[in-house]
């Protein structure tokens, strides 16, 4: 037997192609718009930017995670997320996210905090389909 969550959010239509999402827990608010190829104003995150950078945020959650368990401080690490859109279906098709860590670290905490990101729930939650590229960057590469 599947016992339901808490709802999390609620999302109202606010007309011209704009919607308002509340965070039930935290009061937050995010507002969406259609982006400009669509019919929309392109004034906030479309439901698509939600997509792409909700992996880029999940993953450097995770390696905060692991980083914190490790004793090591990855504050000021940061991603740049790229969305690729496909036709017919209108679909995001690919996302790239660009992470750059804010210190340099050992060949073995690289790996650790790389194989880290891919277990974010985000990543393990979009369809197959869509093309995940990740690419890391540390201060030394730059």
């Amino acid at each position: 037997m599947t016992t339901h969550s808490p709802i999390t959010s609620t999302v109202e239509y606010k007309g011209s192609l704009r919607t308002q999402a509340l965070h039930l827990q935290s009061n937050n608010k995010i507002i969406t718009d259609a982006p400009v190829d669509n019919h929309g104003k392109g004034e906030a995150f479309s439901p698509t930017d939600l997509l792409a950078t909700s992996l880029a945020s999940c993953m450097l959650t995770i390696i905060g995670i692991k980083a914190a368990d490790m004793h090591i401080d990855v504050i000021g690490t940061k991603a740049e997320v790229t969305k690729t859109m496909a036709a017919a279906p209108r679909r995001v098709s690919q996302i790239n996210v660009d992470i750059y860590f804010s210190i340099d670290l050992d060949e073995r905490a690289k790996n650790i905090l790389e194989a880290a990101a891919y277990t974010c729930p985000v990543a393990k939650s979009i369809h197959p389909d869509i093309v995940q590229e990740v690419t890391f960057y540390y201060p030394a590469e730059a």
